[in-house]
């Protein structure tokens, strides 16, 4: 079986470090079998991953708390700022 990763999302959090982080969120997608052609046919498989800009994984825990796996830094997902529309 096929598997590919497609992006689901992108979001600035803040770190337990002070620092800012870039957060993108994949899905797991998984080829049919049952219809082999040239385009294919993905289907979720369920499974959902988060990583950091530069790769390194991000657990998300039951409760939906987001550390850097590894470490001990905790990511705040930062509120995007308002935007206006123009009258």
């Amino acid at each position: 079986m096929e598997k590919m990763l497609h992006q689901l999302e992108t979001f600035s959090a803040r770190g337990s470090d002070g620092k800012s982080y870039v957060v993108r969120g994949y899905e797991h997608m998984a080829r049919l079998e049952a219809f082999p052609d040239a385009h294919g046919q993905w289907e979720p498989t369920g499974v959902a991953e988060y990583k950091l800009a530069d790769g390194r994984p991000v657990r998300i825990d039951n409760d939906g708390r987001m550390t850097i796996a590894g470490t001990d830094v905790s990511l705040q997902r930062e509120s995007a700022a308002p935007t206006t529309m123009p009258s």
